[in-house]
């Protein structure tokens, strides 16, 4: 068991002992600290909680929202840890919080940190240009091994989860890609457009705008099961007519990014139990509906021992990718 999920389940058995009505509730400026900066994704995820919290009287004190996204998120973990025990702040970010300190020696570890829900997981897909002669992501990986080291596969910074999802795939393959990274999602999907690269693992979002244009098209989605039906998106396809990857014989059932929310380490059962309880609320609003359906996200409220296992086996996972490409910083 990792040392994050031992905290994890250390936590939920506190809570266990807390009563059904948490009495505590934050009574000044609760701070949302977002691991990115603004306009980034955990930016949005926090502003939308933020919005769908005040609009129905959710929450019972003001909400200011701080961006510390230096070191890729790093920052804001460092902050969680400097205010160790204080139950007026919550940390947004993803798994960057327990993966970040694998390849980086970094001033924090995931322990400062209490992991307190995840709202929604992040899909990836695998993206071609539309006259690309790829039907299947397996014709992809059959070029990249008839020509080791010359497909281009995009993808946003280094060592981050685009290039570590390449990476699997080529240890799952025994394919050779030429990984290329840039700044941002929005980036990788122009230089696709354009055909500066052969694919990428773009989330939805990212590369809706040209596949509404007939510029790109998918392939398939690294999902357990195919995405929630849709109104068609692009002609008459819509997220839920793209196969996943298992479908079509690549053997990584999911590989899927969480939402998270975070307290500093050392904060009591009842603030966890009062924080959890209005998060679960929040998916039940209309803004975080619309918020889904804006970012083709996978709903999913995770807490306690499902959000422990879930950090475990994507912790475990990500981490073995890490060690055979030899990121580790350990």
């Amino acid at each position: 068991m990792t040392k994050t999920r031992t905290a994890v389940a250390a936590a939920a058995l506190m809570l266990a002992a807390v009563p059904a009505l948490a009495e505590w509730a934050p009574n000044r400026p609760v701070e949302f600290v977002v691991a990115s900066g603004a306009g980034g994704g955990s930016d949005n995820f926090a502003r939308t909680i933020q919005s769908a919290l005040t609009r129905n009287d959710l929450f019972s004190a003001p909400i200011v929202v701080l961006n510390k996204g230096g070191g890729s998120g790093a920052e804001a973990f460092l902050y969680a840890r400097q205010n160790a025990g204080d139950a007026n702040k919550l940390i947004f970010g993803t798994n960057n919080v327990y993966l970040l300190p694998h390849v980086a020696k970094l001033a924090y570890s995931a322990e400062d940190l209490q992991p307190v829900a995840a709202l929604a997981l992040d899909e990836f897909l695998i993206w071609v240009k539309a006259d690309a002669p790829y039907e299947t992501a397996l014709d992809l990986v059959e070029a990249a091994k008839a020509a080791p080291g010359t497909i281009p596969f995009g993808g946003s910074q280094s060592k981050d989860t685009d290039e570590t999802l390449v990476a699997l795939i080529e240890q799952t393959t025994g394919a050779d890609f030429k990984y290329v990274p840039f700044n941002g999602g929005g980036e990788v999907a122009v230089q696709l457009a354009g055909g500066h690269v052969a694919a990428n693992v773009n989330n939805p979002n990212e590369n809706l705008g040209q596949w509404q244009a007939g510029a790109v098209r998918p392939l398939c989605v690294f999902s357990p099961q195919r995405m929630a039906e849709s109104e068609p998106v692009s002609g008459d396809m819509g997220w839920h007519d793209i196969p996943t990857c298992k479908e079509q014989g690549l053997e990584i059932e999911s590989y899927q990014m969480p939402r998270t929310i975070w307290l500093p380490a050392g904060t009591d059962p009842e603030v966890l139990a009062y924080y959890q309880d209005a998060l679960r609320k929040v998916a039940e609003t209309p803004e975080w509906q619309d918020y889904l359906a804006k970012t083709s996200q996978t709903g999913a409220v995770l807490v306690g021992e499902e959000l422990a296992s879930f950090i475990e086996t994507n912790e475990t996972g990500t981490v073995k990718v890490f060690e055979a490409e030899g990121w580790t910083a350990n």
